[in-house]
């Protein structure tokens, strides 16, 4: 008897602890929905993750578990993450409850974050009345969409409130009579100031042209995140994705006129001033340093300058622009804290043409890896309001005084040269940042810190360098090693695009933090 009270006793229990496991498969059916035009499903919780499929608004997702504001859902026999900010419950909730309350800024130029901490990555600022949409609430922060970026602000310095029925239809209105935004899958419009446009999707890959803010293009497929766009009647070229946007923008208006430099200085003693626009010309006179011109023209890379009574060229590279140099001046003064608005940036993708670096284990070209290491970095830069430019935009060869000149052309606040390192020993690991002098030791080590935030490689400290780039450099310069292709196993790790993400994540931090001193 006992014996039998024994086996239904333990029958009794298996079948209360399957009860709730029927219950919350259940409840994983389609429990939410795509609500954004376009939502990409991903191998990983985070936008540095492959795309696996693309998704259209009004899609039934079905959710098994979450990790942070990522959810992962299964749809059309496959699974993978969303972003939880792009989706919505199938009944009614508090996020329905959400969508009808609207921020409210009470300061003028409140950052938004990536993230609901004070030291996460600034994206935008809102002006002092701004009004957007609130996405979520965390403790003290607010989730919310202003314009295409999504982002928190602090529950400190905002109001939230009910979204009345009435807005809305003033909010239509004032949008009809002023500009249109609207999703469109098959047009990618540009949001940045210039883009290369590429043969194929990749930042290695040819450059057919280059696309400039507000064009609009028509999309003929995606990969990953590239964009095929219709770039000319008998030419399609890719974009990478971040550049842009999915809407289509009416009435956009033109950016004005850029002031036309009128000087030019010399930086070199001795420098050559030529016939003609080519470094095979014969040499007019020489000239020295400190020594100005007036431009009468500019061909490429040479400025056609009076010499006297007579014109010549010079090179670009071995001059200074005294206008842009006074404009950035004051651009600088304009910058608040936690942005790096009016700050210029100089990138130098270390190598490129015939010049490949180093070759990993795995036969990875250093050439390579920097350039795409510097697009990205441009981007998360470009975003917090820096100035940018590139010393090289394509595998090409670029001399190292002329890196050097581009730096001292646009005054820049920071001249970052990326690298990635070897050493006949194997064994030997870890990212290094170097600098020159004194007066750059301070930017070395707060990228140096920057990274280690991020990065979870050895870190080999900040370090002085002998190096042309930083000897010869007027700016603020540096110079970063990311890690060393003569490790077959790191090799793996920084080749990947999240190492790439995070080291530039890191860069960013740290420059941040050093203009913020």
């Amino acid at each position: 008897m006992k014996k039998t009270f024994s086996i239904w006793t333990i029958c009794a229990m298996l079948i209360l602890t399957m009860l709730p496991t029927v219950h919350s498969a259940k409840a994983a059916q389609d429990d939410y929905i795509v609500n954004a035009e376009i939502l990409y499903l991903r191998e990983g919780p985070g936008l540095s993750y492959p795309i696996l499929e693309t998704l259209k608004e009004g899609q039934l997702l079905s959710s098994t578990r979450q990790q942070g504001d990522w959810m992962h859902v299964k749809v059309n026999n496959k699974e993978g993450w969303v972003a939880k900010w792009l989706i919505k419950p199938t009944t009614a909730t508090e996020q329905d409850k959400s969508e009808q309350q609207i921020v409210i800024s009470q300061v003028d130029k409140l950052n938004v974050r990536a993230e609901p901490s004070l030291s996460s990555t600034v994206l935008t600022q809102l002006p002092l009345g701004a009004e957007t949409q609130l996405l979520q609430q965390q403790e003290e922060w607010v989730q919310i969409q202003y314009g295409n970026v999504i982002g928190w602000v602090s529950t400190l310095y905002i109001t939230v409130n009910e979204k009345q029925q009435a807005t809305v239809a003033e909010e239509q209105q004032e949008e009809t009579s002023i500009e249109t935004l609207e999703n469109d899958p098959n047009t990618f419009t540009i949001v940045v100031d210039t883009v290369n446009v590429r043969k194929k999707a990749s930042t290695t890959s040819k450059i057919l042209g280059v696309a400039t803010k507000d064009q609009q293009y028509k999309v003929l497929s995606r990969k990953n995140n590239w964009v095929e766009i219709q770039y000319s009647k008998k030419k399609s070229g890719w974009i990478y994705s971040f550049y842009g946007t999915f809407t289509v923008q009416q009435d956009a208006p033109t950016d004005p006129l850029k002031p036309v430099t009128e000087n030019v200085t010399i930086i070199y003693n001795g420098t050559n001033l030529r016939e003609q626009a080519s470094t095979s010309s014969a040499v007019v006179q020489r000239a020295d340093a400190g020594q100005q011109y007036s431009i009468i023209a500019k061909e490429g890379e040479w400025y056609k300058i009076a010499v006297g009574e007579k014109e010549a060229y010079v090179a670009n590279w071995v001059v200074s622009a005294s206008q842009s140099e006074a404009i950035t001046t004051a651009s600088q003064k304009n910058r608040k804290n936690g942005t790096l608005q009016g700050l210029t940036i100089v990138i130098d993708p270390g190598h490129g043409g015939n010049d490949p670096g180093t070759t990993g284990v795995r036969g990875t070209y250093e050439k390579g890896l920097t350039l795409q290491t510097a697009e990205l970095l441009k981007s998360k830069l470009r975003a917090a309001g820096a100035n940018v430019e590139l010393t090289r935009e394509a595998d090409v060869f670029v001399d190292l005084r002329k890196r050097i000149a581009v730096g001292h052309q646009a005054n820049a606040d920071a001249f970052i040269s990326l690298h990635y390192d070897a050493n006949e020993i194997s064994s030997v690991t870890g990212f290094t940042t170097y600098y020159y002098g004194d007066t750059n030791k301070g930017l070395a080590e707060a990228i140096q810190q920057g990274l280690e935030g991020t990065v979870n490689l050895r870190s080999r400290g900040a370090q002085f360098g002998n190096f042309l780039v930083l000897r010869e450099n007027r700016q603020n310069a540096i110079l970063i090693e990311l890690g060393y292709l003569s490790n077959a196993a790191e090799e793996a790790v920084i080749t990947t695009d999240y190492y790439r993400e995070q080291a530039t994540l890191g860069i960013y931090q740290g420059l941040l933090n050093y203009f913020n001193q």
